[in-house]
């Protein structure tokens, strides 16, 4: 069997389709056929900058965001064959944290965790692969091949989580800066709870701006106009999806507001914050800023939930680039107008590879 990899060639790394071992599984593994994975910033990240971690031989199948179907399950397992899956990323190290071994996987205190397709482990992108019972999460066929953005919207969930939280007055107005995939799952979760959300990117049209427009939220290019364009009182809840916009989220974010920092930056620089001022802003507007990284069994039953009640088509439109696994490589070329580029594994599960971007 056929799986992609990604091997580490000293300051970067080098990506290819390799010949696979068949997966063996043990008393309560799953064995699934592979469906799609996604493709995200980490895994450009890891192609750029090279592995974190490889698994055995300096060598790492990728894919971390999955859709798989079960092809054998033990018997009076939860799962039967046929069903659809995705898989949790991240997995305890031998000596798990407190954290680690209550269950909370994305809190982990040591970080000596390994994560599939990231770090230490190899991840979903391959035509079988073996998915201990304990660390798989049903989805719904009804959601087709946008399952696979259940990780994704795992992370959101979590963000969302966060912020909930800490905001007393909802809903009120929402910001999210970046209209990826990340930040378009954020706005979606953002108007399920009600809030009159606002989406920041530098694009002047094309499927992004689409995607925002047909939530009912308002899309902004570029962050001049927040402080006076819309009304000037800042925002109740802002999520910061770039990595690179963290000043003009702490600005934007109104008294009494929570501000969540998720991971996926993978670039440009952050600058420079004055403490003194910053506290200030904090104690004095009764501010919250938190961050989030990975996440766990509660945050991907949640996406998946967030997921079923989103219109279906609006999901599908998020899959901008969908090609079969020879051609990976576009996967990793994204233009502005990607929105989410997904591999897909064992054939077409329903719809013709198609690429706009």
């Amino acid at each position: 069997m056929r799986g992609l990899t990604i091997h580490d060639c000293g300051g970067g790394a080098r990506l290819g389709l390799a010949d696979l071992a068949e997966p063996t599984p043990d008393d309560g593994d799953l064995l699934v056929d592979g469906i799609a994975v996604g493709v995200c910033g980490t895994d450009r990240s890891l192609l750029a900058r090279g592995l974190r971690g490889a698994a055995p031989g300096d060598r790492l199948v990728l894919g971390h965001e999955s859709l798989g179907r079960v092809r054998r399950a033990r018997p009076g397992s939860r799962f039967a064959p046929g069903d659809l899956v995705t898989g949790l990323v991240r997995r305890p190290d031998p000596h798990p944290c407190a954290n680690c071994a209550a269950g909370d996987l994305d809190i982990c205190l040591n970080g000596d965790f390994t994560e599939r397709g990231i770090k230490g482990c190899d991840g979903y992108a391959a035509e079988r692969y073996v998915l201990a019972e304990r660390y798989a999460v049903a989805v719904s066929p009804q959601l087709g091949l946008a399952g696979v953005l259940v990780e994704p919207a795992s992370i959101v969930a979590k963000a969302w989580e966060r912020v909930d939280g800490a905001v007393r007055r909802q809903p009120g107005r929402a910001l999210v800066l970046g209209a990826g995939p990340i930040g378009l799952l954020a706005a979606l979760l953002g108007t399920q709870r009600g809030y009159e959300v606002h989406v920041v990117d530098q694009v002047s049209g094309g499927p992004k701006v689409r995607q925002v427009r047909a939530l009912g939220a308002v899309y902004h290019r570029g962050t001049d106009d927040l402080g006076t364009g819309v009304g000037g009182a800042g925002f109740d809840a802002v999520i910061e999806c770039t990595g690179e916009l963290v000043a003009a989220a702490i600005a934007a974010t109104a008294p009494g507001g929570a501000l969540c920092l998720v991971a996926g930056g993978h670039g440009g620089a952050v600058p420079v914050v004055e403490l003194a001022s910053f506290s200030r802003g904090l104690t004095g507007g009764n501010r919250v800023i938190t961050g989030v990284s990975s996440s766990g069994r509660g945050h991907f039953e949640a996406a998946h939930a967030a997921l079923l009640h989103a219109d279906g088509e609006w999901l599908r439109g998020l899959l901008t680039t969908v090609v079969p696994l020879d051609g990976y490589a576009e996967t990793f070329d994204s233009g502005s107008d990607t929105i989410k580029s997904v591999i897909l594994l064992n054939g077409d599960p329903g719809r013709k590879a198609t690429s706009t971007s």
